[in-house]
């Protein structure tokens, strides 16, 4: 849940950036770390049918490759679409990065219709991740996109 001032700093400062590809992911992560509730945040890139992790902030994951369909991350991919997750304990595919975690909001990142990747967002809060997070976040993907390499 994050307001519309901190929103439009942060994409400002990303937007700034004269950086792109991986080092653009790495300064928007390292931007997102900051914000309340954000307890990990991860870029995967898609290739093929497998997510591959990219530039994230956090604790390391096991979680460096994971095929379409599986997880959070997987289902977003398998069923085209962003996946907001109130409390991940009611997940039978759950893939868990820590067990701290207890939301996970994941956005696609897009070039016209296909998915390059995705930003993964884990919080350590039950419904720490609403409409306006959302919208940061496929903001920040559109930007990503624009300078992926």
């Amino acid at each position: 849940m994050v307001d519309q001032e901190t929103s439009r700093a942060l994409l400002a400062a990303v937007k700034a950036s004269a950086l792109t590809g991986r080092s653009l992911r790495e300064e928007a992560m390292q931007r997102l770390d900051q914000l309340p509730d954000y307890n990990w945040s991860g870029v995967y890139r898609l290739e093929g049918d497998t997510l591959v992790l990219d530039a994230y902030v956090g604790a390391p994951t096991d979680h460096t490759h994971i095929p379409v369909g599986r997880g959070v991350c997987g289902t977003a991919v398998a069923e085209d679409r962003n996946q907001v997750i109130e409390d991940v304990r009611t997940l039978d595919n759950y893939l868990a990065c820590s067990t701290q975690t207890r939301s996970e909001i994941v956005v696609l990142i897009r070039r016209g219709t296909e998915i390059l990747g995705q930003i993964d967002i884990d919080g350590h809060r039950v419904g720490a991740f609403d409409a306006s997070d959302e919208a940061l976040l496929e903001s920040l993907a559109e930007h990503l996109a624009e300078r992926w390499d």
